[in-house]
C-alpha cells in the first residue's frame, strides 16, 4: 500500500445527491452535495419519487464537479464506490446505475457499501480507528449501537425496536408546528428552553441496549392534546427541552454502559442526528467518566448523508478485496451483518 489510492464516492440513498474523491480512505480531496431539502419542505417530509427525479437530473452535474474540485481524472481513481442500500429503492438505482455505468467505461473496481458503515466510516476521516470501537449511529431511519472488533466486521448489540430517534423527533417537530425537517429545530428551542416536563425513559428490560422512542413520542403528544383540551399552552421551548433531554439520557447512558461493558477503546458519534448540540455535548460529559476511552465525533458535514464517508468505507473494502459485480442492484433493506 505505498502508492496512494483515490476512491470515487457516489451516495443517494434518500434526498442527497453526493460524490466525493477520497485518498486513502482518510483525506478528503472533495465532497459535494446537493440537497433537495427545499423541495421536500412542503410535504413535511421526503417523497420519493420527487427524490428520484431530483437525483436523476443532478448525478452527473454532481460526480463531474467532485472529479473538478478533486482535479483528478479517471485514469487517476482505484475505484467507485457507491451506497447499495438501505434507502429509498428509486433513489438508490440512480447512484448504483451511475457507479455501474462509471466503472464499466472506464474499467474500475464496483464496491458496494452499506449506508449504514459509510456513516460510521465518516469517522476514519477525522481520526484513526481503534478497535474494539463502540459505534452510536443515529439518524431518521436509524438508531444502533454497533460493536466492532476490526474493520468491516460489526456486530449490533442495541437497535431501535420503533421509532429510530430522527424519526421521533421529526413526529414531535410536526406537532409542535415546526418546519421539516424537524431535528434542528427541535435542538435549536430546546437551548432556549427548560426540561420541565415529565416525560418517560424507555429503559426497557435490564442490560437490553435496544432503544424505543414510540412511547415517548406518544407521551408528547398526549401532553400536547391533553393541554389543548384544558384550554391551557404549553410552551415550545419547554417540551422542545424535556423530549430533547428524554432521547439524549436514554442514547447518551447505554452507550456508555455497553462503552464500558465492552471495554473498548474508542466510542464514534454517527449519522444525521449526530448534528444534534444536545446529544454532542452530552455524551461529550458523560464520557468523561470512561477517560481512557476515545470519544470521536465527526464534524457537521460528514454527519448527514455524504459521498466522503461511502468513499472511506468504500476504500476498505477496496483493501480487503472486496468488490460487487455489475448485477449490483439496489437493496432497501440491505442488512448490515
Amino acid at each position: 500500500m505505498n502508492e496512494d489510492v483515490y476512491v470515487l464516492g457516489i451516495e443517494t440513498s434518500c434526498d442527497e445527491t453526493a460524490a466525493a474523491v477520497v485518498k486513502n480512505g482518510k483525506e478528503i480531496v472533495s465532497n459535494v452535495v446537493a440537497s433537495q431539502m427545499e423541495s421536500h419542505r412542503r410535504f413535511g417530509g421526503v417523497v420519493p419519487e420527487i427524490a428520484s427525479r431530483h437525483h436523476v437530473e443532478q448525478i452527473t452535474l454532481v460526480i463531474e464537479e467532485a472529479m473538478q474540485r478533486a482535479g483528478v481524472s479517471f485514469s487517476n481513481l482505484d475505484a467507485v464506490a457507491v451506497t447499495a442500500g438501505p434507502g429509498l429503492v428509486g433513489a438508490l438505482l440512480v447512484g448504483v446505475n451511475a457507479a455501474k455505468a462509471l466503472a464499466f467505461a472506464h474499467g474500475l473496481p464496483l464496491v458496494g457499501v452499506h449506508h449504514i458503515a459509510g456513516h460510521i466510516y465518516a469517522n476514519q476521516l477525522v481520526a484513526e480507528m481503534k478497535f474494539p470501537l463502540l459505534a452510536l449511529v443515529v439518524s431518521g431511519g436509524h438508531t444502533e449501537l454497533i460493536y466492532m472488533e476490526e474493520h468491516g466486521k460489526f456486530t449490533v448489540i442495541g437497535e431501535t425496536r420503533d421509532d429510530a430517534a430522527g424519526e421521533a423527533y421529526d413526529k414531535v417537530a410536526r406537532a409542535l408546528g415546526l418546519p421539516y425537517p424537524g431535528g434542528p429545530h427541535i435542538d435549536r428551542l430546546a437551548h432556549e428552553g427548560e426540561p420541565v416536563i415529565d416525560l418517560p425513559r424507555a429503559w426497557l428490560e435490564e442490560g437490553s441496549y435496544d432503544f424505543s422512542f414510540s412511547g415517548l413520542k406518544s407521551a408528547v403528544l398526549n401532553t400536547l392534546h391533553n393541554a389543548k383540551q384544558r384550554g391551557d399552552e404549553i410552551d415550545p421551548k419547554h417540551m422542545a427541552a424535556s423530549f430533547q433531554e428524554s432521547v439524549v439520557d436514554v442514547l447518551v447512558t447505554k452507550t456508555v454502559q455497553a462503552a464500558k461493558q465492552y471495554r473498548v477503546r474508542q466510542v464514534l458519534l454517527a449519522g444525521g442526528v449526530a448534528a444534534n448540540r444536545g446529544l454532542r455535548s452530552a455524551l461529550q460529559d458523560k464520557m468523561k467518566e470512561l477517560p481512557d476511552v476515545e470519544l470521536v465525533i465527526p464534524p457537521l458535514s460528514l454527519c448527514t448523508d455524504n459521498a466522503a464517508m461511502i468513499a472511506a468505507a468504500g476504500t476498505v473494502l477496496y483493501w480487503q478485496g472486496k468488490r460487487s459485480d455489475l448485477a449490483l442492484n439496489a437493496n432497501p433493506g440491505l442488512p448490515l451483518v
